[in-house]
């Protein structure tokens, strides 16, 4: 039997013979319909964002405050008020738990006719109701999968790799709950009530977020586990990367591509083979992974387009929270297999067509019998598939959703098109200008400075309002924090002479020749410069805010792109680098004074702020 998918629309990359499990169903009509229709309404919260998860958190703390200090509620009871919100997000399972003890710890502290303990009852029942419409949404999604595979199983081939889910998670949720603990250990000797219990809600807290960590750590490893240790439900789709990152996931009938199912975050294992190597060919290699990857995401934010439609097939019954293995065709073509007779149409050229002993791609596996049913035979030997595991649950997207996700690749690429704008406009002029030979120093101007001023005056607002012992705590680590990074920010210098270009910092100066140069980048609000050489360190990089359509309105260049146009033409072009070199005055000092000054004055403020 044939196993490809008819392609009336345009063509797709196809999986080949050998990598689809014998009798594996396709995903479309009725079945994936009656999988859509079981998604959750569009008014239950399935996809989380980490500052919606903050917000969240900012809010129930707020109201944890509130409960410990007017209605006398333990802390270790109050804080599952921020923890309830979270985990209406993060963890809806712990709701049935979270939702009972929160319901008796109002009805006992609160009054018959106390409003603000009303408003908590109802806050809590609704953030219940709705986890229980996404459970009970999940359950008749993942009956409906099931369905779809009509009973075929294999198991996962063994290009899978090892189970590496979950482990970051788990290690998260040991340190924050053991981070937690200690704090609520120090907190609760301090002498003055309100700050005691305030600081002791804050640690059980942030234990409660790392037994969350923990806990979905451990659910979403043996949930991947699962799928390896026995066959899984097999589903023939289509997917792609998706403008973010994310594989897109489509009906195997939706070759336009028109709605994807749901998205999910998957990895690609590889082999590590470099042991062997010493450090500094291990740390070049990565640095130029790295450049890389910046000129890929580059490339990608200017097109703001997915990439190509692929053929696949589903180990696991994908459903909201759940784990997946994915066997696709590759994206780049290599045999010119992509174009199936017939489907090739008047006037249109054949595409795909390479040389047939090309060398196998990284990442890219000949087809292992794990992907077949034992009995249903073999491929051929030499075709080529791409084995993903997912590294985050699958979450579904709603009509809502994706109608808002074409709104954003369209907001992207109109914001690529202005940067592209703006990029054109700071190179204009640069061979007249950089023509004098001279030496060219960039450095941070009143936007930069601007940016600090407005973030000593939020950490000023935020700590020093607080009164007690209350405020050292994140009074220290704004400090230090800001000890680190605000004299780069308000004093950062590049210089250009002609044995290459000169940075400043904390420590001293670093250099770059110009034959070392790798990266010249400016995307968005950030300029990042890197170099070859290892011992060089980490990329440098400058951060400031930018409005691409108020520039472009009223014809301005952001001082990042013009500073990134002019190093490009000089690393690029010779003849227009300088031609003297520069003094050690010139090329700026070590900021580490300027770091030691401001962290005097904000010790200084800690202390004698009233």
């Amino acid at each position: 039997m044939t196993t490809n998918i008819e392609s009336p629309g345009r063509p797709t990359r196809r999986l080949p013979e050998s990598a689809v499990p014998e009798g594996c169903p396709v995903w479309s009509g009725e079945k994936a319909l009656l999988w859509a229709r079981a998604q959750p309404p569009v008014w239950v919260p399935v996809r989380m964002r980490s500052l919606h998860l903050l917000a969240l958190a900012m809010v129930g703390l707020t109201a944890g405050f509130w409960l410990a200090n007017s209605r006398d509620v333990p802390s270790v009871l109050a804080a599952l008020v921020p923890l309830h919100l979270v985990w209406t997000l993060a963890r809806p399972e712990a709701l049935r738990v979270s939702g009972p003890v929160l319901t008796l710890v109002l009805a006992w502290y609160g009054g018959t006719h106390d409003l603000p303990i009303l408003v908590g009852f109802l806050l809590v029942t609704a953030a219940w109701a709705l986890a229980e419409f996404r459970m009970s949404a999940r359950r008749t999604q993942r009956m409906w999968a099931v369905s779809a595979a009509e009973g075929v199983t294999a198991v996962v081939p063994e290009g899978v790799g090892p189970l590496r889910r979950g482990r970051f998670l788990i290690a998260l949720g040991l340190v924050l709950a053991a981070l937690g603990g200690a704090f609520v250990l120090v907190a609760s000797g301090w002498d003055a009530p309100t700050d005691r219990r305030e600081a002791v809600l804050a640690g059980w807290f942030t234990v409660g977020w790392g037994v969350t960590a923990l806990a979905s750590g451990r659910l979403a490893r043996r949930r991947a586990a699962g799928l390896r240790g026995a066959p899984a439900p097999v589903l023939r789709v289509l997917v792609r990367d998706g403008a973010n990152g994310d594989v897109e996931v489509f009906t195997a009938d939706d070759v336009a591509a028109l709605r994807p199912m749901f998205t999910v975050t998957a990895e690609e294992w590889y082999d590590d083979d470099d042991d062997e190597e010493d450090e500094e060919a291990r740390l070049l290699k990565e640095k130029e992974m790295e450049a890389l990857l910046d000129s890929l995401d580059a490339d990608a934010e200017e097109a703001a387009q997915p990439g190509p439609l692929r053929e696949a097939v589903l180990y696991g019954a994908p459903y909201d929270g759940g784990e997946l293995v994915i066997v696709s065709a590759p994206e780049d073509v290599r045999d010119g297999a992509d174009e199936a007779p017939g489907d090739e149409t008047e006037g249109d050229e054949p595409q795909g067509e390479t040389e047939g002993d090309e060398a196998q791609g990284e990442g890219e596996r000949e087809a292992p019998e794990g992907a077949r049913e034992p009995g249903s035979g073999g491929g051929s030997g030499d075709e080529e598939f791409v084995v993903e595991s997912s590294m985050a649950p699958v979450r579904a997207l709603s009509e809502r959703a994706v109608r808002l996700r074409i709104a954003a690749e369209k907001a992207r690429a109109r914001r690529a098109a202005v940067y592209a704008d703006r990029r054109a406009a700071a190179a204009d002029g640069l061979t007249e200008r950089l023509a004098s030979g001279a030496v060219r120093r960039w450095r941070a101007g009143w936007l930069d400075r601007a940016v600090c001023l407005v973030v000593v005056l939020w950490a000023a607002l935020m700590v020093l309002t607080e009164v007690g012992g209350w405020r050292y705590v994140p009074g220290v680590l704004l400090g230090f924090t800001g000890v680190l990074l605000l004299p780069r920010m308000a004093a950062w210098r590049i210089t250009a002479d002609r044995d290459g270009l000169w940075f400043n910092g904390l420590r001293g100066v670093r250099h770059i020749e110009w034959d070392h140069l790798m990266t010249v980048r400016c995307e968005g609000g950030e300029l990042k410069l890197d170099s070859r050489r290892p011992r060089f360190g980490s990329a440098w990089t400058a951060h400031a805010p930018r409005w691409g359509r108020l520039e472009r309105r009223f014809g301005l260049v952001h001082p990042y792109e013009r500073t990134a146009a002019e190093i490009t033409a000089m690393w690029q072009n010779p003849a227009l680098r300088p031609t003297a070199p520069s003094d050690e005055r010139a090329r700026g000092r070590a900021l580490w004074p300027l770091g030691v000054a401001l962290g005097l004055v904000w010790v200084a403020a800690l202390v004698l702020v009233p």
